[in-house]
């Protein structure tokens, strides 16, 4: 991996101030991103599994009305 100097060069001071190597911090980095993107992804498909089996509201599947109905004023 490259990085820019002068992002290296920061990168290499925030390290040094932290106490930690550029690699285990980028080791974190990664870790932390791949993590929430699982996360992301496990609630999208809680999400998605609520939707399908989403409890009937009495209307049995079947919408009775229509856009122009809902927002009327």
């Amino acid at each position: 991996m490259s990085l820019p100097e002068p992002l290296l060069r920061k990168f290499r001071i925030y390290a040094a101030s932290r106490n930690q190597s550029m690699t285990a911090l980028m080791t974190d980095a990664i870790r932390s991103l791949m993590d929430q993107g699982n996360e992301a992804d496990k609630a999208k498909a809680r999400f998605l599994e609520r939707i399908r089996n989403a409890p009937d509201r009495g209307t049995h599947g079947a919408v009775s009305w229509t856009r122009d109905e809902l927002h009327e004023r």
